[in-house]
């Protein structure tokens, strides 16, 4: 629907949830066997799925990844940062949604699906969402914030950057507390 290639990984739904038991599938025969019937003969050509794990911190450091869609979890907002990746910020719960205000309104790095009168994000604008983000201006200064984002990451871990400065008082300060 957008016209992007992507990769999704793709966790089967746990049946004994309740959202799970929407699903039909016997996710211990067939990890996709719950997508719909046809889904991965029509997007061969533009999508990879992966079941259940992909290794995140080299797809988000892959010259051609583009773009992340994100529950905004800290750990992946920070590795989507530190490669200069945009995101699409679609938290599930707990502090994801705080994250997601975070990423969008205050750094400006992501956006956000908008979700229908129901509280759902359709596929439709999971797809006007991507193609925002990779084809629009709004897509294009996120991109660029990304970048200034990045370089300012790579600063404070670097030798002498905020982060390693920080992190050595933190350390000396422990030291000293337990000779005192």
């Amino acid at each position: 629907m957008s016209g992007q290639k992507f990769i999704w990984v793709v966790r089967s739904p746990d049946n004994e949830s309740a959202a799970g038991s929407y699903f039909s599938a016997d996710s211990n025969t067939d990890p996709l066997g719950f997508l719909p019937e046809g889904y991965l003969d029509r997007t061969k050509e533009q999508g990879l799925l992966v079941p259940s794990w992909a290794p995140q911190m080299q797809i988000l450091a892959h010259k051609s990844t583009a773009g992340f869609l994100t529950h905004c979890g800290w750990n992946s907002a920070l590795e989507s940062i530190i490669n200069g990746v945009p995101m699409i910020a679609w938290p599930l719960y707990a502090e994801q949604s705080t994250n997601a205000v975070l990423l969008t309104e205050a750094l400006k790095v992501a956006l956000r699906p908008k979700p229908n009168q129901n509280g759902l994000v359709g596929r439709e604008e999971i797809a006007k969402t991507v193609k925002s983000l990779m084809q629009e201006e709004e897509g294009m200064k996120i991109r660029e914030r990304m970048n200034v984002m990045k370089e300012a990451a790579a600063n404070a871990v670097r030798e002498g950057g905020s982060s390693t400065k920080t992190l050595s008082q933190l350390v000396l300060k422990w030291k000293n507390r337990k000779l005192n």
